[in-house]
C-alpha cells in the first residue's frame, strides 16, 4: 500500500500542477491512499475526490492551516497543522478560510510593497504594476510569499527561489493571519475532521524547531500546551530522519494520538508517494 497525506497543488495553494495532473500523476505512482492538503485551502478538494473515485484511490479531504502558536515560555512562533476528513461545506470552515485567503492577498501585496522598498535601496529595478499583475495571474490557489519568489527568479532578478527568500523576501515579511490553535482545533472538529501537527522536526520548514532542536523539548510543549486540542502528529515527513520519526511515533503511541505522514510534494520535483508511510495509518481513517 503507498500512502501520501501531504500533498499540494496549483489548484489550491502553491503546488506546480493543478489538481488534475496531480491526481493523474498519484495514479501513475501507484497511490492506493492520499490526500491533497493545500494551504488554507479547500477549492482542490471536491475535483479531487471526483478523481480519486475515477482513479480507484482511497481518499481523504485534507488542508494545511496555518497557526500562530504562543509557547509557554518565549515569542510566538508559526505552526502548520494538517487537517483531514473533516465536511468541505462547512459554513464555519469557508467563511474562516475566506477571512484568511483575502488577509493572504492584502499581505502578498504589502510584501510586495516592502519589496519595492528594498529594491530602491540596494539599486535593483522595481516591481512595475504589470509585474505585480503577473505575479497575481500565475496564482490559481492561495496567494503567497512563494509566488513572487518564482517571479523573481523568472524575472532574472535572482537566480533560485532560495534567493530571492534570503535578498528580500524575509526581511520584507508581514506576519501571516493570526490563527490561535484553539481555533484551528475547534474548526476543525466542528466539521467532522482531525488536527495532525505538520512536520514538528522540519529544520527547513515552519516546525517545532522555531522553539527548541531538541526532540524532548518539542514533545514537552506538545505534551504541555497541545494534548486536548490535537488528534495526531504528522510522523513520517521527507525531512524527518529516523531519530525524529522514532521520537514522534513514540510520543503518538503514549497519548494515543494518530500518526500520518507524506510527502509534502510541491511538485517541486514530483515526489508524491517517496515516503514511505506504514499500512496502518490507512486504518485511523474512516473508509
Amino acid at each position: 500500500m503507498k500512502i501520501d497525506l501531504h500533498i499540494h497543488t496549483k489548484t489550491g495553494s502553491d503546488g506546480a500542477l493543478p489538481v488534475e495532473e496531480v491526481m493523474a500523476e498519484a495514479r501513475r505512482r501507484g497511490i492506493t491512499f492520499m490526500a491533497v492538503t493545500d494551504h488554507d485551502s479547500v477549492a482542490a478538494q471536491e475535483k479531487a475526490r471526483a478523481l480519486a473515485r475515477e482513479y480507484r484511490i482511497r481518499y481523504v479531504t485534507g488542508i494545511e492551516l496555518n497557526v500562530t502558536f504562543q509557547p509557554p515560555q518565549g515569542k510566538a512562533v508559526s505552526l502548520d497543522f494538517l487537517g483531514y476528513q473533516f465536511d468541505i461545506n462547512n459554513a464555519a470552515l469557508n467563511e474562516k478560510l475566506k477571512i484568511m485567503r483575502e488577509h493572504r492577498e492584502w499581505r502578498a501585496a504589502e510584501i510586495m510593497k516592502r519589496v519595492n522598498d528594498e529594491f530602491d535601496r540596494v539599486g535593483v529595478p522595481s516591481l512595475t504594476e504589470e509585474d505585480m499583475q503577473n505575479i497575481r495571474d500565475s496564482v490559481d490557489g492561495s496567494f503567497g510569499r512563494p509566488h513572487i519568489a518564482n517571479y523573481l527568479v523568472k524575472r532574472g532578478t535572482v537566480s533560485t527561489v532560495q534567493e530571492a527568500f534570503d535578498r528580500f523576501l524575509v526581511k520584507c515579511d508581514v506576519p501571516k493571519y493570526p490563527l490561535a490553535l484553539s481555533d484551528a482545533s475547534k474548526l476543525m472538529h466542528d466539521a467532522g475532521g482531525l488536527l495532525v501537527i505538520a512536520h514538528p522536526n522540519d529544520p527547513n520548514g515552519t516546525s517545532m524547531v522555531a522553539i527548541s532542536r531538541d526532540l524532548a523539548v518539542q514533545t514537552g510543549v506538545i505534551e504541555s500546551s497541545m494534548l486536548g486540542l490535537i488528534d495526531g502528529v504528522e510522523v513520517w515527513h521527507y525531512r524527518h530522519d529516523r531519530a525524529a520519526q522514532e521520537h514522534y511515533l513514540q510520543f503518538a503511541r503514549k497519548h494515543r494520538l494518530i500518526t500520518t505522514g507524506g510527502s509534502d510534494c510541491h511538485q517541486k520535483p514530483i515526489v508524491m508517494g517517496s515516503v514511505i508511510v506504514p499500512a496502518t495509518v490507512a486504518a485511523q481513517f474512516k473508509s
